[in-house]
């Protein structure tokens, strides 16, 4: 796999499973463009530290339609072009239905769509846009294991990543003529700073168990399912949601 002389965007680059993805590509010869919101240190010292290529840090809300356009409008202004998108930011609340008032859960259910469904679906489409001009692409989405068993106290988080799921198969058919792939990528529980405080604690042993090897996803894992679906080759495996959950949820 090498992805000398393409521009790579990756979404919540700073951190985990984001990181992961931005060193990884990196690591194979490309341009990493590298999306943050709150994280701009992390960003910038983050480019500063992969290897070879042109790695810069971009800022975008991503919840705002506005912030969208902005971000790939610097990117192709930056690069002069888009290979590859992965729609990996994304926010996760627990919302236990019954702690919730009308308010309340209205209030989750827009900031979760807008961050986990309605953000990426912007972006899906301005990448589109780009990669249409040049004949091709490829745009992974970051889904989750949680689409299909169900999140009970985040339901919001269910049911934008059920409709990232509908929304990449929809994409790959549309895009398909201009050759551009669209993949999804869905894990289980993996090992973040971000999930460190549930696995160190009580919860621990139940959340490795759930997975017949005993233990959680790495974020190196979930990357290289990631750089395996944009590599050159794989056009015919377009519309797939590949499954990276360590048999902790099996579907036919």
């Amino acid at each position: 796999m090498d992805f000398s002389n393409q521009v790579i965007l990756v979404t919540g680059a700073a951190r985990g499973i984001g990181r992961a993805i931005a060193r990884s590509f990196a690591s194979l010869g490309g341009s990493v463009a590298m999306h943050y919101h709150t994280s701009r240190q992390q960003a910038e010292a983050l480019a500063q530290s992969l290897p070879g290529g042109k790695h810069a840090a971009f800022h975008a809300d991503i919840s705002k339609p506005e912030d969208c356009q902005k971000l790939i409008s610097e990117i192709e202004r930056h690069y002069g072009r888009l290979d590859v998108l992965v729609n990996n930011a994304g926010i996760y609340e627990l919302k236990a239905l019954k702690s919730l008032d009308y308010t309340g859960w209205q209030a989750a259910w827009k900031r979760t769509l807008d961050a986990n469904l309605t953000g990426p679906a912007n972006l899906c489409f301005l990448a589109a846009q780009v990669m249409m001009r040049q004949n091709g692409g490829h745009i992974i989405n970051i889904s989750s294991r949680g689409a299909f068993r169900g999140e009970p106290e985040a339901l919001a988080y269910g049911a934008a990543k059920a409709g990232l799921n509908q929304l990449s198969q929809s994409l790959a058919w549309a895009l398909a003529p201009y050759k551009i792939f669209v993949g999804v990528v869905a894990p289980g529980f993996v090992a973040t700073g971000m999930t460190a405080e549930l696995l160190d604690g009580p919860q621990g042993g139940a959340i490795r168990a759930q997975s017949p090897l005993n233990r959680a996803g790495t974020p190196e894992e979930v990357a290289q399912a990631v750089v395996r679906l944009s590599a050159p080759g794989m056009l015919y495996a377009t519309g797939c949601i590949l499954d990276v959950n360590g048999a902790s949820y099996l579907r036919s």
